[in-house]
């Protein structure tokens, strides 16, 4: 799936790694991903944690796609910030799921919360 996604790897996201329901992806904010506030457009925060969900759902047989996703913006990042996606899967029932994403920023103090995804997903039927 990743091989084919474009736009995540036009944001330089990188997958550093995919369990059972789970994924971690991070990307390097640049500066054409900043708005007209010098602070990263929160489109590009939610294709990352988008990918990473993408990414945990899509472990398994199938394919599975968002049927809806949220997100709450907590803290401003900037270019040059490394940000980090990291999916659980929360509950799965029949082809339906719920997956959450938290985003953090590396800092010299360690990481900070910038950003809270929730997803649903659902997996298609087969052909």
């Amino acid at each position: 799936m990743m091989d084919r996604d474009l736009a995540s790897a036009s944001a330089g996201v990188r997958v550093t790694a995919i369990g059972d329901g789970t994924a971690e992806v991070t990307m390097t904010v640049r500066d054409d991903m900043a708005n007209g506030h010098g602070i990263t457009h929160g489109g590009f925060v939610f294709l990352l944690a988008d990918t990473a969900f993408a990414c945990a759902c899509n472990d398994s047989c199938g394919v599975t796609v968002a049927a809806g996703a949220d997100i709450t913006f907590l803290a401003a990042n900037r270019p040059g910030d490394v940000l980090i996606a990291r999916a659980t899967r929360r509950s799965e029932r029949g082809r339906s799921g719920i997956y959450d994403v938290t985003v953090t920023r590396r800092d010299p103090d360690g990481e900070q919360v910038v950003a809270e995804f929730r997803g649903r997903s659902r997996t298609l039927p087969s052909r």
